[in-house]
């Protein structure tokens, strides 16, 4: 499976290319997220797939990027456009981008 690197699903998202997903539980997303995030959590993902947007792609997001590659996976057989991050949040603080709230935690 294909993935984009935290870098490229920002400046994707920041040009309203298209839409982060973030996946992970809510207590995970409380404890840092990606500013423009979407949270729909992957144990909620079923029952929520009417929030998805249609016409936009996609950027799935966890903490490590396995659980965002599950549901990269399923959407994909769904006929969504989406890709997952490589890396998540675990990247995405790495490298220094932004966090709500600032000082955030991802473990």
């Amino acid at each position: 499976m294909e993935g984009i690197d935290v870098k490229e699903a920002a400046a994707l998202v920041e040009r309203g290319e298209a839409v982060l997903l973030d996946v992970r539980e809510r207590d995970e997303w409380l404890a840092g997220h990606a500013p423009q995030a979407t949270h729909i959590p992957m144990s909620e993902l079923g029952e929520r797939l009417t929030e998805l947007p249609d016409e936009q792609r996609l950027l799935a997001l966890c903490r490590s990027g396995n659980r965002s590659g599950q549901v990269t996976a399923a959407l994909q057989e769904r006929g969504y456009r989406i890709t997952n991050v490589c890396g998540g949040m675990k990247s995405w603080v790495k490298v220094g981008l932004p966090l709500e709230p600032p000082t955030g935690t991802i473990a």
